[in-house]
């Protein structure tokens, strides 16, 4: 790795050679687009031969590596990152000023990659970042969907999905490995021959083969020359198969493979395809990992001293089944042998509470989509009850067995498949424990534990948030930038009023430049100096978007009808996708886009309250709206989020966090302090005997709350226009259906806790100080210690010390 000071004359020089090398124009003729792939270029071809040192180094080393699957992976726009952790960004931002050239015209550029819905692939891209960062020998795992998540529009109010073509253009970042492609089975039948000694031989008859191909990506570590790789996987039709794939239609199916994230999962032809895609990238990354281990020169046998394999979530459990059946089949390995491999190598994390998220899968289909495999689980169930006959009760094992009432339990399986079973939160891995998981941790309590999880902090503020940064900079020095726990010295300045007035410009700022954007974005102008009010994430019942709405129509009531005139104005802003066959969900849009342009419509109230769902919710858009975030609505309801992520990223920023005590945000609180973030609501215990009770009783709310019945009424009483389908739908959610989630009960505690934040938001020396204790705090939660935790405990992985993250500004790894 090269050591050099990259200045803006040699960065200028060969921007401009490679310009003319590619496009035979001057800069002065350059498209934005020409100027965009040229710097990524440039960028690319610069951390290549780190990229090159680092597997090569890895492999010369014989270090263990951790390979993390997931089935999404939800980066956001590379080419800032890149800069930011090559040390470039700045000197190449003031070198393309010199030319005339705004950078952040040319990051414009670039698309998102579609390739997440929330905030499990963003979990999963900010752990590639951070195990970059830390010099960690890690690759991560997924699908290279052609339009993965569709593009989000709103018609009328509806949601309405289009295909994102986020590959139109191709992708600046990819290589594509024609040379490590492997073959990948479906369907057919699978004929078990027994030869003389004993052996069994599977034989694959009349499959469906699909040709893997990966596509690279590299991970660029902090400022320490270490360059990851992200493997995405291709469906292409195999070259010696041609000639069996004649028709369209057959040759669509191949590529419809890796076309959309999340088929629609409301038929059976939607759930097949998912269930393909699942099996699809686990089968060619583990065959992938196995290939690669035996140029090693190692024993088979020593396999988990070299590899690690995590399952994020239950969408590649068939690593357990995958791995044995190469082991099996391929190396001829004994079962008991490569069992135990299995387990040593394999790790899970649960991403849920909600047991209706643990994925199952019918026998008929999995047996007819991957027969073989569908043997294996088999042979592991029926091990799995033998083993635990005579030692636990048997309905105990009828509950945890991986088969049960004709479907295949994913998460049982990853659970007995691998040594270790993760939260991602206290509150979370303590349900696991307890409730959700408790069968498997009384049989197995060694393998439970928690990792909370983590932010990239680089992305969250460095990139999204300058202004603050350099307030930052300024007041506490640039150590915090390298280690996220040395934002702590932010405390020393929790008094200073001279802080807080640059805090309070960094923020104004922020809501300016997002002011800015709605206008353009939605032609909607809004009061920059109401409290920004966020809640952005997916869109999904429990999340309690409806619970954030009937708040907003109390304010549009108090305004209305009892004539309050000194409310504090406010902006809600709202960014959330609903998968498309979620019509609940999608009511919830409609109905939330029609009180907003109520509102709008409405002069004696849209000058103290304005609705903005932003559409096609992205990690771009978030890092514009998480600066001039004021609140930070995390409100789920106590015992159902896992653990969430944005509520970090908001507080990193500043906002203050209004919350139940779920997932995360119990850890939150024990960070800054009771008075520095503002609970309300059901803990996890009482909504718990809630349950065990069964003695909610949603209507006895609704009769004895004037304020919240004239709020539920307005959804069918014509208040709200073109909502009459979408508002009876919640209506009846609440009443006649007794309100699942509670959204009545928390309803006047939610209330009250709104007068709060605004009665906080008043006394602006008051809120400063909370905003600067939520920042100061946040360091606790960067990804970088989240995956070194994973590394020590679970992966048993570790980072050689010359590749960890370098503590000088004036080191710059990546050489031009």
């Amino acid at each position: 790795m090269g050591v050099t000071t990259m200045n803006k004359t040699a960065f200028k020089k060969k921007f401009l050679d490679l310009l003319t090398e590619k496009f035979a124009i001057s800069v002065e003729d350059a498209s934005l687009f020409e100027i965009y792939t040229t710097l990524g270029t440039l960028i690319r071809s610069s951390y290549a031969k780190d990229w090159r040192h680092t597997w090569s180094n890895y492999d010369h080393e014989q270090q263990k590596q951790v390979y993390y699957f997931s089935i999404e992976f939800l980066p956001g726009r590379m080419m800032k990152s890149n800069l930011l952790n090559m040390g470039w960004l700045d000197t190449v931002q003031a070198a393309l000023a010199d030319l005339g050239i705004q950078l952040d015209d040319v990051v414009a550029q670039e698309p998102d990659m579609a390739l997440g819905n929330g905030g499990l692939g963003r979990l999963a891209s900010c752990f590639m970042d951070s195990i970059a960062s830390e010099g960690l020998p890690g690759n991560g795992n997924g699908i290279r969907y052609k339009y993965g998540l569709f593009k989000q529009k709103f018609i009328d109010g509806y949601q309405v999905e289009l295909p994102n073509e986020w590959l139109a253009r191709g992708n600046l970042w990819e290589v594509r490995r024609e040379s490590k492609s492997v073959d990948v089975y479906f369907n057919g039948y699978v004929r078990l021959n027994k030869l003389d000694d004993g052996t069994i031989v599977p034989v694959h008859e009349d499959p469906t083969i699909v040709r893997a191909v990966p596509y690279d990506t590299g991970m660029v570590g902090f400022r320490n020359g270490t360059v990851n790789t992200l493997r995405l996987w291709d469906a292409e039709i195999p070259l010696s198969e041609e000639s069996l794939y004649r028709s369209i239609e057959q040759r669509r199916a191949i590529q419809d493979l890796t076309s959309v994230l999340y088929p629609d999962d409301s038929n059976e032809e939607g759930r097949r395809l998912r269930l393909m895609q699942e099996y699809f990238f686990v089968s060619a990354g583990v065959q992938s990992i196995l290939r690669h281990f035996k140029t090693k020169q190692q024993k088979m046998q020593n396999l988990d001293e070299f590899v690690a394999i995590h399952i994020n979530d239950t969408h590649p459990a068939m690593c357990v089944a995958e791995f044995m059946r190469l082991l099996l089949d391929e190396e001829k390995m004994s079962w008991e042998r490569a069992w135990n491999l299995t387990v040593k190598v394999m790790s899970y994390t649960n991403h849920t509470i909600m047991s209706e998220a643990l994925e199952k899968w019918s026998v008929e289909m999995l047996q007819s989509m991957q027969p073989r495999i569908y043997q294996i689980i088999e042979e592991i169930d029926r091990r799995f009850v033998e083993e635990m006959t005579g030692v636990v009760d048997w309905e105990l094992i009828q509950r945890t067995r991986i088969i049960s009432d004709g479907l295949v339990h994913m998460a049982h399986l990853a659970i007995i498949g691998s040594h270790s079973t993760n939260g991602v939160a206290k509150l979370h891995s303590d349900l696991l424990k307890t409730v959700v998981l408790h069968d498997f941790y009384r049989l197995y309590p060694d393998r439970f534990n928690n990792k909370t999880n983590g932010i990239a902090e680089r992305r969250w503020l460095q990139l999204a948030n300058p202004s603050l940064s350099t307030v930052l900079d300024k007041t506490i020095g640039q150590t915090w930038r390298y280690e996220a726990n040395d934002l702590h010295l932010l405390m020393n300045y929790s008094e200073d009023k001279a802080v807080h007035k640059q805090l309070q410009q960094a923020k104004q700022a922020n809501k300016e430049r997002l002011a800015a954007f709605i206008l353009q974005e939605t032609g909607v102008r809004i009061n920059e100096h109401a409290i920004f009010d966020v809640q952005i994430k997916r869109l999904h019942a429990y999340k309690r978007q409806l619970l954030n709405l009937l708040h907003i129509l109390t304010l549009y009531f108090e305004i209305k009808e009892e004539g309050f005139t000194d409310i504090q104005p406010r902006v809600f802003i709202f960014g959330a996708k609903a998968a498309p066959s979620y019509h609940y969900a999608k009511s919830i849009i409609k109905v939330i886009n029609e009180v907003g342009k109520m509102i709008q419509e409405d002069p004696e109230v849209s000058d103290k309250l304005s609705i903005v769902f932003l559409e096609d919710y992205s990690v771009s858009l978030a890092e514009v709206i998480i600066p001039a975030a004021d609140v930070s609505e995390q409100i789920s309801l106590a015992s159902k989020e896992a653990s969430g992520t944005s509520n970090m990223k908001l507080m990193l920023n500043g906002a203050i966090t209004i919350a139940t005590l779920d997932g995360a945000n119990i850890e939150i609180r024990d960070a800054v302090g009771d008075e520095n973030i503002v609970i309300f609501g059901l803990t996890e215990s009482q909504v718990y005997d809630y349950y065990e009770q069964a003695n909610y009783h949603a209507y006895s709310y609704y009769e004895a709350l004037p304020k919240l019945k004239r709020v539920v009424d307005s959804f069918v009483d014509g208040t709200i226009a073109n909502i009459y389908q979408e508002g009876k739908e919640i209506f009846d959610s609440l009443l006649t259906y007794n309100d699942e989630f509670f959204v009545l009960r928390d309803y006047e505690a939610y209330v009250n806790a709104q007068k709060e934040i605004e009665k906080a938001y008043q006394n602006q020396e008051r809120w400063l100080k909370m905003s600067l204790i939520n920042v100061a705090n946040a360091g606790r939660f960067s990804a970088d210690y989240t995956v070194m935790k994973y590394a020590e405990d679970i992966w048993q992985i570790e980072a050689k010390p010359k590749s960890r993250k370098a503590k000088d500004e004036k080191y710059v790894p990546y050489t031009l």
